[in-house]
């Protein structure tokens, strides 16, 4: 009876030791890149959380001026949808729009009508190229924004003369209604646009920047008294904050999948990031060059290079190929005993009747063992080692 012994580990065995220090570089990138991720997530979730919003008291908030317009007697109600905000528009009633180039173009043309014959105010603030002509015809917005943030009246308008200076600098409007008020101009164009209404009674404001409705910025300069007298000419305000979950309800804008909710520049910024893949793969390419054959450096124990190719063969399971090393090997080291060229060595016709006849021996069972077909596992693999060594140490045999 017979026992296996256990294959001690040996020098291409992997340490744990040696797994960890191979992969501790690409450990260490992903999680600075989890952290880095996470970071500028906070980051930006506190810069934009609440914005423009009268129930947040955080810096880019608009709480501080409901608190002031509440103190007048004029209440604050906010809205997400635009189902609410077409139904609030009424005389007695200010509705003001946060951002209304989020809103798509069959909303902004319904809440147009909505306000257009409700004799209210409404206020549309940083209205851009993408809203403004559907939401005040006859109004242009300008693409370049104005330069300085705090600008003089310049203009008719009571509650503008009365405010003075304020951060009114954004978005530039030039109109054709003759009857507008066009007040803290930027290089000729206005930042606040005042157009009536056709039926004398209601009107509708133009913003050109939120910065005198943010809580930080409401205390400089004529910001606090421009903006309580923009939103507190009626005693209810409707605070319209418009948002992607604010599903279209107007017919011909249907469902929207997830590329609609994507940015715009999105395509093309992944067409810059394959490219740009691209071109770091292909220096990569050059920087290496060819292979260049050369001599190692120190020596290496012919045991340790037949067993770190024999593992790569079991680890790639290559037993056609390791099988093909050893009846090559075996057949080269045989020809030259029994009187054949090396060069014939892998001819079965020059090589097996020259092993037949030295052995007396089925040319059929040599055939096989020389040039048969591959092993089919790994046991298979070391009987047939076994036997070509058997073979080798007879046809040596005096």
């Amino acid at each position: 009876m017979t026992t296996e012994a256990t294959r001690p580990s040996t020098s291409a065995s992997p340490t744990a030791r040696q797994v960890w220090t191979r992969t501790r570089g690409v450990v260490l990138a992903l999680v600075l890149l989890t952290v880095a991720a996470v970071a500028i997530a906070v980051i930006r979730s506190d810069a934009r959380h609440g914005r423009l919003d009268p129930r947040s008291a955080d810096p880019y908030g608009s709480r501080a001026v409901a608190q002031l317009l509440a103190d007048r007697g004029v209440d604050t109600r906010v809205v997400t949808t635009l189902d609410e905000a077409a139904a609030a528009a009424a005389p007695d009633t200010t509705l003001l729009v946060a951002v209304p180039d989020l809103l798509t173009p069959s909303q902004q043309t319904r809440l147009h009508s909505a306000f257009i014959g409700s004799r209210g105010r409404t206020v549309l603030v940083s209205s851009g190229s993408a809203s403004v002509e559907r939401l005040a015809p006859g109004v242009t917005a300008d693409p370049a924004t104005s330069f300085d943030s705090t600008l003089s009246p310049d203009c008719d308008l009571p509650a503008a003369r009365r405010a003075g200076s304020a951060d009114t600098g954004g978005i530039r409007y030039s109109t054709t209604h003759l009857t507008a008020d066009e007040c803290y101009p930027s290089q000729r164009l206005s930042t606040l646009l005042r157009i009536p209404a056709p039926s004398g009674d209601g009107d509708t404001v133009l913003l050109g920047s939120p910065d005198i409705l943010l809580n930080d910025r409401l205390d400089e300069h004529g910001n606090a008294s421009l903006a309580l007298q923009l939103l507190g000419s009626r005693p209810h305000l409707v605070w319209y904050l418009p948002s992607p979950a604010d599903a279209p309800t107007a017919s011909g804008d249907g469902e929207r999948d997830l590329f609609d909710l994507l940015p715009s520049g999105w395509l093309w910024g992944t067409l810059q990031l394959f490219v740009a893949a691209a071109l770091a793969a292909l220096w990569r390419a050059r920087r290496l060059g060819p292979l260049v054959p050369e001599k190692l450096p120190v020596a290496i124990r012919a045991s340790e290079t037949v067993e770190g190719r024999a593992r790569l063969y079991r680890k790639a399971n290559a037993r056609d190929r390791a099988a093909a090393a050893l009846r090559s090997t075996t057949r080269t080291r045989l020809a030259p005993l029994v009187g054949v060229p090396v060069s014939q060595a892998h001819a079965p016709e020059a090589l097996l009747p020259a092993l037949s006849a030295r052995l007396h021996g089925d040319g059929q069972l040599l055939h096989a063992l020389l040039f048969g077909p591959p092993p089919g596992d790994d046991a298979a693999l070391i009987r047939l080692a076994d036997q070509l060594d058997a073979l080798e140490r007879e046809v040596r045999r005096p």
